[in-house]
């Protein structure tokens, strides 16, 4: 093999130039001194990385949080959230002495508590006004015989403070959504307990055996029906 590279042909000025293999159009061909990738290559092009979204970080950060994971409690293996595993293995060094342990778990149910009471504080003020102004409302209301505006929902009524404890909670139902729930399943109840009254007439007016073991059956199922009823309303009524 020789050592001598392959020339091309050089084209004089003025010839005709036919294009073909190692032949590009002239209007194509690099020219001297001019670089045929002007901007060049990005800079850090080659290391760059796709930005994650703030939100998609902090799900995959709450998803990890509360992944289950098993652990062992005394002589048992539990499935306990990643976040509860955490907190209590910090609780275990805190209470076996660990000093950094101790600090961070104390300012963790500083933290949480004073968090904690901030809410209840300001659910008890917001209740507490709630009830005052539609007491006011209500009063003017029928000081002035004011019939056609609707009731608040929910009623004042409702709003439940104990002073003692400083809670404060709703009792029945708040929005218009459980108040229809609350009034189907009254509903419901009034349609059992009208079939339990005609069940019990015709147990009272039946002779036969067979009949009115039949009915017997039907009225135990029933009752039970009314009473899982009576307790669903208790839940959601007041």
């Amino acid at each position: 093999m020789t050592k001598d590279k392959a020339k091309l042909p050089a084209v004089r000025p003025g010839t005709n130039y036919d294009v073909g293999y190692a032949k590009p159009p002239k209007s194509s061909r690099f020219k001297p001194g001019t670089s045929g990738n002007p901007k060049g290559r990005p800079r850090g092009a080659k290391n760059k990385r796709p930005a994650l979204n703030d939100e998609r970080l902090k799900s995959i950060i709450i998803d990890e949080a509360y992944r289950e994971i098993t652990v062992r409690d005394g002589n048992r293996n539990v499935s306990v959230p990643m976040a509860q595993a955490i907190v209590r293995a910090l609780a275990v060094n805190a209470a076996k002495g660990q000093h950094r342990a101790q600090r961070l778990f104390a300012e963790m149910l500083s933290s949480t508590e004073r968090q904690n009471k901030e809410l209840a504080d300001a659910w008890l003020s917001t209740a507490m006004d709630y009830k005052i102004e539609w007491d006011r409302e209500l009063q003017r209301r029928e000081a002035l015989n004011i019939t056609d505006l609707p009731s608040p929902l929910p009623h004042p009524d409702q709003v439940k403070i104990d002073m003692n404890t400083g809670t404060a909670w709703i009792e029945g139902p708040a929005t218009k959504d459980q108040v229809a729930e609350l009034e189907l399943w009254e509903e419901r109840r009034q349609a059992f307990t009208d079939e339990l009254t005609d069940l019990r007439k015709a147990l009272a007016e039946e002779t036969d055996d067979s009949v009115r073991a039949i009915l017997e059956a039907d009225i135990a199922q029933v009752e039970k029906t009314v009473c899982i009823i009576q307790e669903l309303l208790g839940r959601i009524g007041y």
